[in-house]
């Protein structure tokens, strides 16, 4: 018992993550870019390399702005690289950007030893280090991001789902990707600072794909994945006390187990109602046939 009050920060951050990385995981489903923050987090430790390089303090507004103009620049070449009918898929220019960052950031820490500490913590993270203060700091940066995503919902959601029909409305896919992409580096920048690339990576796409399995409506996918990731947040913060283990490490863990157990109770309840259809005709009419894989 006396733990849980130093467990508290770190549980309101988790359930701070799940309510935005939830939401945002669903266009990256949609969208096929799976690994786009981990590509977006490590060119923002670019930025905060460079920062460091510069002169910095690594705990100061300016590295923080730095790393979020390099963000930006990372958000206009994904946007730039999305095209309908495009050769190149857009993962590639993805993960060529991540390993380009990598490397170019590997270069620059060999030039500022002394401060690779800082940016160790930045790549892995924390969470049982966040205090109320930053837990209040990053709702309310969530929240204004939360408010312009739901303002301009139907525009995001129409060019994650449907591209071919936004671009049929006159909507211009290259600007509001890099509206997408430059919200989503302000709340990866924040979230790796706080809890790790794998953790924000897990709130990312786990709810997500878990909710996928049980889900076709945006609506629901969100109930579910918002669910799973408060759920997952407080046993793994459970488990973490109960087996000593890091916390960030236990919520990681957590969500692989809960994600196998959802897997498994899809495919034994709801597997058969979910089959694949298709379309034959028959004199004249359609009708659909199972599809047997």
């Amino acid at each position: 018992m006396e733990i849980l009050p130093f467990l508290l920060a770190p549980f309101l951050a988790s359930l701070i993550l799940t309510g935005i990385h939830a939401y945002l995981g669903v266009h990256v489903v949609e969208r096929g870019v799976i690994f786009v923050d981990l590509a977006l987090a490590q060119i923002a430790a670019l930025g905060a390399t460079v920062a460091i390089l510069m002169g910095m303090d690594p705990h100061a507004g300016g590295a923080y702005w730095l790393s979020l103009l390099f963000t930006f620049v990372g958000a206009a070449v994904f946007a730039f690289a999305r095209t309908r009918r495009g050769r190149i898929p857009q993962e590639a220019f993805i993960g060529i950007a991540y390993a380009v960052a990598s490397a170019t950031a590997i270069l620059a820490m060999s030039k500022a030893t002394g401060e690779t500490e800082h940016l160790k913590d930045m790549l892995v993270g924390n969470i049982l280090a966040v205090s109320m203060r930053d837990v209040a700091k990053t709702a309310i940066l969530y929240g204004v991001i939360g408010v312009f995503h739901y303002i301009f919902r139907k525009q995001f959601l129409l060019i994650s789902t449907d591209p071919a029909q936004a671009e049929a409305k006159g909507l211009s896919i290259r600007f509001w990707d890099f509206l997408f992409y430059a919200s989503f580096g302000f709340v990866v920048t924040s979230s790796v600072a706080i809890a790790g690339v794998l953790l924000v990576f897990c709130y990312l796409v786990v709810p997500s794909v878990g909710a996928m399995l049980f889900a076709d409506r945006i609506g629901r996918r969100l109930a579910i994945g918002w669910t799973m990731g408060t759920l997952v947040s407080a046993l793994g913060v459970y488990f973490s006390v109960l087996f000593d283990t890091p916390t960030g490490a236990t919520i990681v863990c957590t969500f692989g187990a809960v994600l196998i157990l959802m897997f498994l109770v899809y495919l034994l309840f709801f597997a058969r109602e979910h089959k694949p259809t298709r379309e034959v005709a028959i004199s004249g009419k359609s009708a659909e046939t199972p599809v047997h894989q």
